[in-house]
């Protein structure tokens, strides 16, 4: 008589994960990593956002913005069962265009209110639809953790007590606009909130704040620092705070001291040129401990 083998339950078989990939360098770094951990994503190229040329080789379906909900039928029969939203989307699409799928419309009413909201309050309710079709979001930190930022100076440039003073103020500010989903982002000079951020995103901010230096009180003025905070309410799946090589190169020309943002709770994008291009500057990048926020 053979003796018996406890195999236990089958293995659940993981499925696919799929990528929507907006504007900038994000959506590429967590695919890339998706590779190096034996994945095959599939990625959904924001038309007007995302270049699908950047994913030359891969399983790349463009799709208009207001068409995206209309893919998720396709996902589940795609086997895919985790979906990252990873970088920029410069446009929302009107209402009257958007398109979804038959089972969408008992949610369209929570659409429709979420709509009428800021960003934060529709993020959560496109999350909420994603994963009541079985797949679960995950945040890009998730797949990529070395994205987020660490606590305290990231380069060899140090605030000193005029910086500590302008990220204080800044970040307070920040949060301020975060609390009322306006944006993440506020620029102090001289210890006190002089630019905010608002539709036109972060490089804006940093343009007009360069428009600024030859006006009013601000004529003449040295330094700054530029703070990027998540907002109190905000789900990390999604639109984390976000600076790279071209937050750097913008807040140099801008005339800033610096950069601080929630350690933990922001992404740094290419940290390692992100890191020498600040240097190289003479720009401090800070993370902003708990216990400071």
């Amino acid at each position: 008589m053979q003796p018996r083998t406890e195999t236990g339950p089958p293995q659940a078989q993981e499925g696919r994960v799929a990528v929507v990939a907006g504007s900038g360098l994000l959506p590429r770094q967590v695919v890339d990593a998706l590779l190096r951990q034996g994945q095959a994503p599939v990625v959904i190229a924001i038309e007007g956002e995302a270049n699908p040329t950047d994913y030359d080789g891969l399983d790349v379906h463009p799709v208009p913005p207001a068409r995206l909900a209309v893919m998720l039928p396709k996902l589940n029969r795609w086997n895919v069962d985790r979906l990252v939203l990873a970088g920029g989307v410069a446009t929302r699409p009107p209402l009257r265009d958007l398109r979804f799928p038959p089972s969408f419309l008992l949610q369209l009413p929570r659409l429709i209110r979420a709509y009428a909201q800021g960003d934060d309050g529709l993020l959560r309710a496109v999350i909420g639809f994603i994963e009541s079709r079985g797949i679960k979001v995950l945040g890009a930190h998730e797949i990529v953790p070395d994205l987020l930022a660490p606590a305290g100076p990231l380069g060899r440039v140090k605030p000193d007590r005029q910086g500590l003073q302008d990220i204080e103020a800044a970040a307070e500010a920040a949060r301020t606009i975060g609390r009322l989903d306006v944006g993440q982002a506020a620029i102090a000079v001289g210890g006190r909130a002089v630019a905010l951020e608002g539709i036109e995103g972060t490089d804006g901010l940093l343009q007009r704040m360069k428009e600024l230096r030859n006006h009013g009180r601000l004529a003449g003025a040295k330094g700054g620092v530029l703070a990027k905070c998540a907002k109190p309410q905000q789900d990390a799946r999604a639109d984390l705070p976000t600076i790279g090589p071209r937050t750097v190169s913008d807040a140099a020309e801008a005339g800033l001291s610096g950069i601080a943002v929630d350690a933990e709770r922001a992404i740094v994008l290419d940290m390692a040129e992100t890191i020498r291009r600040a240097d190289s500057h003479g720009l401090f990048i800070f993370g902003m401990r708990e216990t400071e926020r």
